[in-house]
């Protein structure tokens, strides 16, 4: 680093040297092993100016050719601004680097680059900035930073129930923050271990606020619904025609977590007896349905019964038990079903990190640690107590 900016700060130097009325070499013959860049540097030019000069229309020259240089100049030669260069197909920083006569590293720092990728068309500077004059700018006082004051770590020992979400919620984190401060790979926990809980908390400095102007209260219909079992966060949003997310807000809601018992502030339209959709039945068709299929044989990409691989059972499945869905991959499916940590018959159970990195295999809970899915044998039931499920578990989840 420290010679990277002793040599812009020696060529800018160099460059501002006064040349009053004086002309540098006319012309240049052609050396073995000479190429644009070098007789540029060599006579403080640029190739731009070189290849304008003896009208090229390439970086390509020859031995014994006559090149020349520059002309005649007059008054104080100034530094220019840091020079560009246009990717084009082929380019490749090392290239790059080698035709300016710098290196990798100073590419990479000159253009904020955290690696050696670059793109077609994309304008890099392929020198360091000149120093140039400024005129010394009022001091301002530096901005405050909230500073951050560590939490006591504490344990806690997870209980029949428990799940990541649920605990996360309790402890004020994120499923991620839990699961990075033990170092869990997927979100299978156990009865009886014990996971640490902790986090960071700012404490932020008092702000000069203008005092808040009063708003009249604009009434909103609002009643408390019970959580029943069965229940999910759509459905009850679909009974009071409002959105999951203003459902979330309402109730301060990080996930779509709830509990039988919970009550919920409901708004909109509201449902004097709302009845929960019969997610019993679907779950009870969607086992009998799944059942079907065993033996059916593995086909990449398939979901019909002359085949199936594990999204295509799945979306088959669903659609004979009576939920109309498209057609995606496990990737997919896990995107549009919520968490559940007491799982049913009739949920989704997902793997990670099988055949590729992330959520790449999906099967349907079957209740007793069982699971039914399209495996490379066909259509099967595997049980989740093995050493490879056990392995890969990600998540039990549900349609919405």
């Amino acid at each position: 680093m420290k010679k990277t900016i002793f040599r812009a700060l020696s060529t800018a130097a160099l460059l501002s040297t006064v040349y009053a009325g004086s002309a540098l070499a006319d012309t240049y013959q052609v050396q073995n092993g000479d190429n644009l860049s070098e007789i540029a540097f060599k006579y403080q030019t640029s190739v731009n100016e070189l290849k304008t000069l003896n009208n090229l229309k390439s970086d390509l020259i020859f031995i014994n050719q006559t090149l020349k240089i520059s002309t005649t100049t007059t008054g104080t030669v100034q530094p220019s601004q840091s020079t560009t260069h246009i990717v084009v197909p082929g380019d490749s920083l090392i290239k790059i680097a080698n035709r300016y006569q710098v290196t990798v590293g100073e590419l990479k720092l000159w253009n904020s680059l955290d690696n050696t990728i670059i793109y077609v068309g994309e304008a890099l500077k392929v020198s360091a900035p000149k120093p140039t004059l400024t005129v010394p700018t009022p001091v301002t006082a530096p901005t405050t930073k909230a500073p951050v004051t560590p939490t006591k770590t504490s344990e806690y020992t997870i209980k029949s129930g428990d799940s990541l979400s649920k605990i996360a919620l309790q402890f004020k984190m994120t499923v991620a923050q839990l699961k990075t401060l033990n170092n869990l790979s997927s979100d299978m926990i156990y009865a009886g271990s014990t996971l640490k809980v902790s986090g960071t908390t700012t404490v932020k400095p008092p702000a000069a606020t203008k005092p808040p102007v009063a708003k009249p209260p604009v009434p909103t219909p609002v009643s408390e619904y019970q959580v029943k079992s069965g229940d999910t966060l759509g459905e009850i949003a679909g009974l009071y025609n409002i959105s999951l997310q203003a459902l979330k807000t309402n109730n301060n809601l990080t996930s779509d977590m709830i509990y039988v018992g919970q009550k919920l502030k409901v708004s909109g339209k509201a449902v004097t007896t709302p009845t929960p959709a019969p997610q019993t039945d679907f779950a009870a068709k969607t086992v009998a349905e799944a059942k079907k299929l065993i033996g059916i044989p593995y086909v990449w990409g398939g979901s019909t019964t002359a085949g199936f691989d594990c999204s295509g059972f799945i979306y088959y499945v669903a659609n004979q038990a009576g939920l109309k869905i498209g057609r995606t991959n496990a990737d997919g499916y896990y995107n549009r079903t919520f968490y559940v940590d007491q799982p049913k018959a009739g949920d989704l159970v997902f793997f990670e990190n099988t055949y590729k990195k992330g959520i790449s295999h999906v099967g349907i809970y079957l209740g007793d640690n069982q699971f039914i899915h399209a495996n490379d044998g066909g259509v099967m039931i595997s049980n989740l107590s093995s050493a490879y499920y056990q392995k890969h578990f990600s998540a039990f989840k549900r349609f919405y």
